[in-house]
């Protein structure tokens, strides 16, 4: 099998001991040598502050590329651009530029009155600076808010025509979900690359949970493995394999770069890795 190139997501942490868990995290994975990580935004905004810091620390710290996440919600366009700015004078240049969830306890995205008004206008506006790398998000099961498969693909064109190099879906539990997806973007002209997002199952009530929340199908199969699992104290195993057989069927047809939604707990991240023959590169060391 060939190696895929790979990625990592990163939470920017909210306290001491979150940013203990996060620097573990990096640790641990930073020597498979992702091509590069990226660091989210919370619900709304809320971690705007802490994302930069720890976009800005872990690119002073390993020379990791890092990708900054950055978002419409609850910011004027100048807020928005300064932040963008700033990231710029630091040598960060490349961007996860997304719409964003809305602020907590709103039911839908509202636009700020000064802000940008979509994820498409993030993204022009950012593309026209021509400083930035603009990968964006993309929903290879319709995303809860769209009419249809097809309005979710004509955006993602949207996103891709105003700047965006690559997009990076979110996660899914079969490979023939991403496979589909693909294609149908392909017939609809897009041709930047579309990077499988996968997420190792941690935990599985709150993968369900999420799953639940983001319109992503739960094979009821998969569901009655994962119960039964965690019932018998196997679930980090089957975790493990689910993740494995996807990666490798994804690999298998045609899929060069993955993306890992870590939840900054490395090891199951890791041990997929490694099982895909993904291991340490001799050439970088411990960033601890």
């Amino acid at each position: 099998m060939t190696r895929p190139r790979i990625s990592f997501e990163f939470f920017p942490p909210k306290n001491l001991e979150g940013s203990f868990r996060l620097w573990d995290c990096v640790n641990v994975l930073a020597p498979l040598g992702p091509e590069f990580v990226s660091v989210t935004y919370g619900a709304g905004g809320t971690t705007r502050q802490l994302t930069h810091e720890a976009v800005t620390t872990i690119d002073k710290t390993t020379g990791l590329k890092v990708a900054a996440h950055l978002t419409c919600v609850d910011a004027t366009r100048a807020e928005t651009l300064a932040i963008a700015e700033e990231y710029a004078a630091a040598g960060i240049t490349d961007i996860v530029a997304l719409r964003g969830d809305a602020p907590k306890g709103a039911a839908t995205f509202t636009p700020h009155p000064d802000g940008f008004a979509s994820s498409v206008d993030l993204i022009a506006a950012l593309a026209e600076t021509g400083k930035f790398t603009l990968r964006v998000g993309a929903y290879p099961e319709k995303h809860p808010e769209a009419a249809s498969q097809d309005a979710d693909v004509a955006w993602l064109k949207r996103k891709i025509d105003a700047g965006a190099v690559a997009a990076i879906t979110q996660f899914f539990f079969e490979a023939d979900t991403y496979f589909r997806f693909r294609d149908t973007c392909a017939a609809a002209g897009i041709t930047a690359p579309i990077i499988p997002g996968i997420l190792p199952v941690e935990n599985w009530k709150g993968a369900a949970r999420f799953a639940a929340a983001t319109g992503t199908h739960v094979p009821p199969a998969l569901a009655a493995q994962f119960e039964a699992a965690v019932a018998d104290g196997t679930a980090d195993q089957l975790a493990t394999r689910h993740a494995t057989d996807l990666c490798t069927a994804l690999v298998a047809g045609g899929v060069d770069h993955l993306h890992f939604y870590t939840l900054n707990k490395p090891q199951l991240t890791r041990d997929v890795c490694a099982a895909l023959g993904i291991g340490p590169d001799p050439r970088l060391q411990s960033v601890a």
